[in-house]
């Protein structure tokens, strides 16, 4: 598995990694088995946070022994956003978790709670050795912005946001300023929610033939253009272990210019949006 550096951070991390929303709907078994899968294929990156329900304590048993070996992620809801309120919940998914440091802290999104009071937060865990570093989910560039007036740079790890070939919002603006400021973005729901393009529609065809080109899946083509660009990274889930295998084989392609042109042009950018697309 291809792995690169994460933002600020001076960490090597898999483009390819494993996210945990509404695992917990799926079999408990079936989902620790996939984990476990991903993590033999290298998708060391997992993502979790403490409003996914059961997801972390499923995470736990998926790592149990194999902490070291996974660049761990969790986030805090806003309404727990406070300063001591981002402590609290930073030590819940800890206890959850079952280990005693977050490889990066995530604000889940923006919320009521001054940044400021989120932030210093952040940095008293860090100092504190219980999280190794710290960024932000589903912001659009003026919250970036925000943070950045207070932080400046070389602080944000991440940006974790929406991104598939049918929502391309964050390239106007969002990955812009985040490659400009060395901030890792992270794609989530990466196959779209039940809308991944039809085999038979003009886009399905475009991601076929380039997918039978390389034995390859429809897929793992979308994932790989996904993570095109050095900044970039992708945390699809996966219910099953043949899930977790297929997810990991977008890791080995390699789209040509020519083919990472055709998928442009099928899945056009569109206009910039008034607000940043989110789940």
């Amino acid at each position: 598995m291809e792995q690169r550096q994460f933002g600020t951070t001076q960490r090597q991390v898999a483009i390819i990694g494993q996210g945990t929303w509404k695992i917990d709907n799926d079999n408990r078994n079936s989902a620790i088995a996939a984990l476990r899968q991903g993590l033999d294929l290298g998708m060391t990156h997992i993502d979790t946070a403490e409003m996914y329900g059961k997801a972390e304590e499923i995470v736990a048993e998926a790592i149990s022994g194999r902490r070291d070996e996974v660049f761990l992620v969790s986030k805090v809801l806003p309404s727990n956003a406070s300063r001591r309120g981002t402590i609290a919940a930073c030590e819940k998914s800890l206890a959850r978790l079952k280990t005693d440091r977050l490889d990066c802290y995530l604000l889940h999104w923006r919320g009521q709670h001054r940044l400021e009071d989120t932030i210093a937060a952040f940095e008293q865990l860090k100092q504190e050795g219980k999280i190794l570093s710290w960024g932000v989910s589903n912001f659009d560039v003026s919250d970036l912005e925000a943070v950045y007036k207070i932080v400046g740079d070389n602080n944000i790890a991440c940006n974790q946001v929406l991104y598939h070939l049918n929502e391309r919002a964050i390239e106007h603006a969002v990955i812009p300023w985040c490659e400009k400021h060395n901030v890792a973005v992270v794609a989530y729901s990466p196959f779209g929610q039940g809308n991944f393009p039809s085999p038979h529609s003009d886009e399905g065809k475009v991601l076929q033939k380039i997918a039978t080109a390389h034995n390859a899946t429809p897929y793992q083509v979308a994932l790989r253009f996904l993570v095109r660009s050095k900044s970039l990274f992708a945390i699809p889930k996966a219910a099953n272990s043949k899930h977790a295998t297929d997810n990991a084989g977008a890791g080995k392609l390699n789209l040509s210019e020519n083919e990472l042109a055709q998928i442009n042009d099928a899945f056009p950018i569109g206009p910039r949006p008034r607000a940043l697309p989110m789940l």
